[in-house]
């Protein structure tokens, strides 16, 4: 009898044992992007257990009480689960005050609960404090008149009510950040631009946008300046494509028309979309003093945003806008910063070959390029006039001279009004 006990023991516990061995803790994460919920915010939830969620539940935690805002189950498993591998997954659903009207506007906590599909079942939970929004903020901009140049620049203030994590200026599908104004607590502003390629009907607006997704709009007096950029037609010929196919890509492949124009398509969007990315590296106020610089005594080779049609043996072949000035002088002429700023970038960049970049605060960031030799590094802080490097021909370029250009918040603009001291004063400075 005594062999039987033992025997019916092993029988029952040994299995049992391997059952709950075999057993996991599910592994899951709410998506750290959710800081707020509104009516039917989407949430997100990365759950990893080789043997499957059997059942999964959220809900809203608020001054005391509970309130669902999601729950499923799915088919057990039981004790079928030995080899599973169950892959990773990621659950959404909606939270807010559609699935849990009692919500009010304020600080609460998100739970998200899992349970394994295993012998054990057992559970995790992971949460975030978040912000329950279900009113827009409101938007109210200034009074003041805002001439805006096409591809240009200019500044608009406004006050927002209520909360908020995204505000700014829009202009079409470009959007410009915003900062707290000067002395004035409770008060923003953006300085914006109007780009080249946005049709002069586009209606600028200052926007405020909360986490759960609601928006308000508000609109200012302006009047747009079209501008009519110019078209040219620019001749290459076989010695200069071999000259920048070989400096540019010199591993490329293809026959020397279709290498440049890689370069000049695919390779000056990538080259662009670097410079647009420095915008992350912007001081929080301004480092420049005074109106700009442009290359003394320069000639004008080429305007911003010249629409150019590239001529190879009597045919148009490309198509392509120069989004800066040439201003070429003689051979290795020395290059100034334009104004005071901290150097964010200074290496070369295809087809801007040498190329600087130097930040002049809230987004500001002018921009040097085809130079025979940089002498400044990320990091080092410049004045007005303090000379650089030096003009050359690398790159795109079919002989000496300086690429400037500047952008703001990204995008490229043009750079005669920040030359100009009596449109800084006017338009930039006496709004601040």
């Amino acid at each position: 009898m005594k062999y039987f006990v033992i025997a019916l023991v092993v029988i029952i516990c040994v299995p049992l044992c391997i059952l709950l061995a075999a057993s996991d803790t599910p592994k899951l994460q709410v998506d750290s992007n959710v800081t707020a919920i509104g009516i039917a915010t989407p949430v997100k939830v990365h759950v990893e257990d080789p043997h499957g969620i059997r059942k999964m539940a959220a809900w809203v935690e608020q001054n005391g009480s509970r309130y669902p805002v999601y729950d499923s189950s799915w088919p057990s498993t039981h004790v079928l689960f030995f080899g599973k591998n169950a892959a990773p997954r990621d659950v959404v659903f909606n939270a807010g005050t559609k699935n849990a009207p009692a919500l009010k506007d304020g600080p609460a906590k998100l739970v998200v609960e899992a349970n394994s599909n295993d012998f054990r079942g057992a559970s995790a939970s992971d949460s975030r404090d978040v912000t329950v929004v279900t009113r827009p903020p409101s938007i109210t901009a200034d009074g003041a008149q805002h001439y805006i140049n096409q591809g240009g620049c200019e500044l608009v203030t406004f006050t927002v009510q209520g909360f908020a994590t995204a505000t700014g200026e829009r202009s079409g599908h470009y959007t410009f950040r915003s900062w707290p104004l000067p002395g004035k607590q409770g008060q923003s502003f953006s300085l914006f631009a109007y780009p080249w390629d946005v049709p002069p009907s586009t209606v600028p607006v200052v926007f405020a946008t909360n986490p759960a997704g609601n928006e308000a709009v508000g609109h200012f007096w302006y009047k747009i300046f079209p501008k009519k950029f110019r078209k040219r037609d620019l001749a290459i010929d076989d010695a200069f494509l071999e000259k920048v196919d070989n400096e540019i890509d010199p591993n490329g492949s293809g026959d020397l028309l279709q290498r440049f124009l890689k370069i000049n398509g695919e390779m000056r969007r990538e080259n662009n979309q670097t410079l647009s990315d420095l915008r992350a590296k912007t001081a929080d106020h301004f480092l420049w003093t005074g109106p700009f610089l442009q290359l003394a005594n320069s000639k004008v080779e080429s305007e911003f945003a010249d629409d150019r049609s590239y001529i190879y043996k009597g045919k148009k072949v490309d198509e392509q806008v120069h989004l800066g000035f040439d201003l070429s002088k003689v051979k290795n002429t020395p290059i100034l910063a334009s104004n005071d700023g901290r150097v964010v970038f200074a290496q070369r960049l295809g087809i801007y070959g040498n190329c600087i970049v130097v930040d002049h605060g809230y987004g500001l960031q002018s921009i040097y390029g085809h130079l025979s030799r940089i002498d400044v590094k990320p990091g080092d802080m410049v004045k007005r006039g303090q000379a650089m490097g030096l003009s050359g021909a690398t790159g795109l370029a079919g002989g000496d001279h300086l690429h400037f250009s500047m952008q703001l918040d990204g995008v490229q603009i043009n750079p005669v009004e920040w030359w100009d001291e009596h449109w800084i004063r006017d338009r930039i400075v006496s709004k601040l």
